[in-house]
């Protein structure tokens, strides 16, 4: 049968994608206003994933992107198996992007809020990199 209604469940899936990359432009329009430059956006490697590297100056950042109801929420998202899941993709990043050994690394967060500013946490991630 052509032209069926997907269910609910798939709704809120396609619904919660939309509106992570939403949010993952949104962070990345601000890290560049912060000076960032986007080097990659939607990283998957090694079995993981990265919303966002980016660099400023000597640091490259791989940030991860929350969007909840509230900030504090939005951080309370990053699981500790979304942090292994990052730092596996990270180590794959760095693996193809052996330049980036000779500078700073680090996990950030983006976290944003309906009706909020954007919150970029620094270091807050940590992704045991070598």
């Amino acid at each position: 049968m052509t032209g069926a209604t997907p269910g609910p469940d798939t709704v809120r899936r396609r619904r919660a994608y939309r509106g992570g990359r939403t949010a993952e432009r949104l962070a990345a329009a601000f890290l560049r206003l912060k000076g960032y430059r986007i080097l990659a956006r939607h990283y998957q490697a090694g079995g993981g994933e990265i919303d966002i590297v980016a660099r400023r100056g000597d640091t490259v950042a791989f940030v991860e992107v929350k969007i909840r109801p509230s900030l504090d929420e939005a951080l309370l998202a990053i699981t500790p198996a979304k942090r292994r899941r990052m730092a596996q993709a990270a180590r794959a990043w760095l693996t193809a992007n052996p330049w980036a050994m000779a500078v700073n690394r680090r996990g950030d967060a983006v976290c944003l809020a309906p009706w909020r500013p954007p919150r970029h946490l620094t270091a807050v991630i940590e992704l045991d990199l070598p």
